[in-house]
């Protein structure tokens, strides 16, 4: 690769884990739950996929059966998940986002857009349609280099 190419890629990178830092202080519902880390990507994996069995959940996070029945045991003790028996398979427990879940979800989405609605709202037009065409693009590619997944073709 090019040194200029290198160095833009660095700049950029450098750019979003500011903007990164920038948008953690304005204190998300993401940064003033009371969730560890590994019971929010429980709760984010839900919000995807709807309903997961243990297995499930222990393969994405690269875990035991044990550690995610824990996991989950927390989650249901704070209202956010439930778990139900599987209607395919009575061996199998579901689990799944309860409406406190899903709203906590849609707590932190709607904080993050609104600050960068705010944020958009102080751009011209000229650069917003720069914007448009690189996130446009930007998506196309990861799109492009995630087989398989439709989620980020909108």
């Amino acid at each position: 690769m090019s040194s200029e190419r290198e160095d833009l890629i660095h700049r950029i990178s450098e750019t979003q884990r500011g903007l990164g830092r920038l948008f953690a202080q304005h204190h998300s519902p993401l940064f003033t739950s009371n969730l560890t880390m590994r019971q929010l990507k429980v709760v984010m994996l839900l919000a995807i996929n709807g309903s997961s069995s243990g297995q499930d959940l222990a393969h994405a996070l690269g875990v035991g059966l044990g550690t995610v029945t824990g996991i989950v045991d927390r989650l249901v003790a704070q209202g956010l998940a439930s778990r139900h028996e599987d209607p395919h398979d009575r061996r199998v427990r579901r689990v799944e986002l309860t409406p406190e879940g899903a709203a906590l979800i849609e707590e932190i989405n709607n904080a993050g857009h609104e600050h960068y609605r705010r944020i958009m709202d102080h751009l011209d037009l000229e650069t917003l349609r720069a914007l448009d065409h690189v996130t446009r693009t930007i998506r196309d590619v990861a799109a492009n280099l995630t087989p398989g997944d439709d989620t980020c073709r909108q």
